[in-house]
């Protein structure tokens, strides 16, 4: 049903008076009149049905003349390859031409429209390519090349893909799609709910009749009975419901059995079933051995939870349930990295359980919550989670990347003082630092701030992003007027104690230049590579700044990351291992700089690149100024290597003119 105030009925007549203009239009007057076709287009697509509407309208917009003149004139004359660099363009008027396109193409292939020089057979074929080419827009998580570039206009395409492969059939593009949630989970994020969606399209394909999945059958029930029924009792997904009445029928043998199948879809997959919440909360007064089997512990893990049971049964009992299933991996993991242990974790989160909300909290939170839970149970969740997986840490759409990357810091090397930041915020709606002497409140900048606050985080990070962009908005205020990049003062404040005063930027903040550039690649090898560091391993991760680059090595912006370890690789070349707060680390910057998240010894949540390579996109570091390494070892090949990468992408245009 439409709200009375749905803006698509007016966009649409508006749309069908500027066709009809068009057909009676001058020469002369068209190319205004497609100008605000494809600007009423570019606002259907992203309203609800409005691309359904756009395609019932694409025989029509074909006819009035909206591709004449254009390189999208011709349908048979299109290339699927060049589809990802259309629905890339910054040019709003590119993109929505692109999408009207393949919706015509959509078209002819359900034969809704029969075109004189394009067969359905064909369109389908071109659509598969396309989909299966721009198989990343399926998906929640942006690359920081797509938000800088496109900002809003980025959901125009991703609402056209999600519309085509579920119109198109996800049969077709199966095998990229089994590929490319593997390679997402390998990164154990904390925001799943993209891939949940898209092994349900999976899991419909798979029970639809009429669809045959062939080879990929095996991979698509591996991934559809990780969430849909891991186990033998919920085998076939039998409802939740069902499901619990079943359990009181089973016998201890039975019941071990089931916590086994759910401990090992779960860490395979990093993924929950609402079974194993349930199986969870049934167990819970049980004896303790159902609950480690069904957590899948380790003999640390195992430890945590006899030392801490209480806390780790109030835990499930206040936050798991089917819809809050995630949560169980938090817990599990939480365990498994023994911060029980530390000073006042456990207290903190006793603390949590009964933390009550501000009417802020409350408010942010509701949106995420359904009739089963609360927002005091959703953000508990996401304390868990983050607490489990703080290499899980995304920064959504939101284009700031500093406070994910701290809440991914803090989580690592502070649970205690993260948990301190949760209660103020979540319970004051306000946050107290100190810069430099001077007291900054996060809700009086909040307050005074015109941004719009993001949405697409997760629950910990919907609460504390806001405050923590407007305190580390309100320090670079405060550094206005100083000489260089104001990341020197802050990053140290702002992220902790154990950031390395000393700072190295390989660009000229005043001009734009590249300055220094061999001092700062033979200070980055001597304080991070252990060959000239002494050996010395990274204590704790160090915030940095990297160049980004789009697959044409071309510069795209400047994000910030975190430098978890320097080590060798079962190959023994030497790597670096960083965290990237972008929801996905993979990503190809050019130059056959491409970004692993797997298969070179990468911990879950961390991403890898030989240490030339990541030195080359490196413009920023920090390092302990007591520390000294060994810079005049450094190879001039491996400077030479370096300085050639920069050059060649990002510092293309950065070279300072000779005098």
């Amino acid at each position: 049903m439409k709200l009375e105030n749905d803006p698509l009925p007016q966009l649409l007549n508006n749309l069908d008076a500027a066709l009809r203009s068009l057909v009676e239009a001058q020469v002369a007057d068209k190319y205004a009149l497609v100008e605000s076709i494809l600007d009423a287009a570019r606002l259907i697509i992203v309203e609800d049905g409005g691309v359904a509407a756009l395609e019932s309208r694409s025989q029509t917009l074909d006819a009035a003349g909206v591709y004449d003149g254009t390189d999208w004139a011709k349908p048979q004359a299109l290339i699927p390859a060049l589809t990802p660099y259309a629905l890339s363009s910054a040019v709003a008027a590119t993109v929505t031409i692109e999408c009207l396109s393949e919706l015509r193409m959509l078209a002819i292939a359900l034969g809704d429209y029969k075109h004189a020089e394009f067969s359905a057979a064909q369109a389908h074929h071109f659509l598969t390519q396309s989909i299966a080419l721009n198989l990343e827009l399926l998906f929640a998580a942006s690359s920081e090349a797509a938000r800088i570039k496109q900002g809003a206009l980025a959901m125009v395409p991703r609402a056209l893909m999600q519309h085509l492969a579920q119109r198109i059939g996800f049969q077709h593009i199966i095998d990229q799609l089994i590929d490319e949630i593997w390679r997402l989970l390998r990164q154990r994020p904390i925001q799943i709910n993209p891939v949940k969606n898209m092994i349900t399209q999976i899991a419909i394909c798979h029970t639809s009749e009429g669809i045959d999945l062939g080879s990929s059958g095996l991979g698509a029930a591996r991934l559809v009975s990780s969430l849909y029924g891991p186990t033998h009792e919920s085998t076939g997904d039998p409802g939740v419901v069902y499901y619990e009445q079943r359990l009181a029928s089973l016998d201890e043998n039975a019941l071990q059995a089931e916590a086994l199948g759910f401990s090992r879809a779960m860490h395979d997959t990093g993924l929950v079933s609402p079974y194993h919440a349930s199986f969870l909360r049934y167990i819970l007064n049980e004896n303790d051995y159902l609950l480690i089997d069904a957590l899948g512990l380790s003999g640390t893990g195992r430890d945590g939870l006899v030392c801490y049971r209480d806390l780790i049964k109030s835990l499930i009992s206040e936050c798991v349930y089917p819809s809050t299933a995630q949560a169980v991996f938090g817990i599990a993991m939480l365990l498994e990295r023994g911060i029980l242990y530390q000073q006042g974790v456990a207290q903190s989160l006793w603390r949590q359980i009964n933390l009550p909300l501000s009417a802020w909290a409350e408010a942010r939170l509701q949106f995420m919550c359904d009739s089963t839970i609360t927002p005091r149970t959703r953000l508990l969740e996401g304390v868990v989670c983050m607490l489990g997986s703080p290499l899980g840490i995304g920064q959504g759409n939101n284009p700031t990347c500093q406070s994910a990357r701290a809440l991914s810091i803090w989580a690592t090397s502070d649970p205690t003082y993260l948990l301190q930041m949760i209660t103020s915020i979540a319970r004051d709606n306000d946050l107290t630092m100190h810069f430099e002497g001077q007291q900054i409140s996060s809700r009086k900048c909040l307050d005074a701030s015109t941004s719009p606050l993001p949405f697409d985080l997760d629950p910990v990070s919907m609460l504390l992003v806001p405050h923590l962009d407007a305190s580390y908005l309100e320090m670079g205020r405060l550094c206005l007027g100083r000489e260089g990049d104001p990341h020197r003062w802050i990053n140290p404040v702002f992220h902790g104690w154990w950031v390395g005063r000393g700072f190295c930027i390989n660009v000229d903040v005043a001009t734009g230049h590249l300055i220094d550039l061999e001092e700062f690649i033979r200070n980055f090898h001597a304080h991070y590579h252990p060959f000239y560091n002494g050996n010395q391993p990274l204590i704790h991760p160090q915030p940095a700044g990297i160049a980004i680059t789009d697959s044409a090595a071309r510069f795209i912006g400047w994000h910030a990351i975190a430098i978890m370890r320097v080590a060798l690789d079962q190959d023994s070349e030497m790597r670096v291992y960083f965290f990237n707060p972008n929801n996905d680390s993979g990503q190809d910057w050019g130059n056959e700089v491409i970004v692993s998240t797997a298969g070179h010894g990468e911990r879950f949540g961390e991403a890898s690149l030989p240490f030339e390579l990541f030195t080359s996109r490196l413009y920023i570091f920090h390092y302990d100024t007591l520390d000294y390494g060994e810079p005049e070892k450094v190879p001039a090949e491996s400077y030479q290597n370096v300085k050639s990468l920069i050059e060649s992408s990002w510092g293309a245009n950065r070279i300072a003119p000779s005098i």
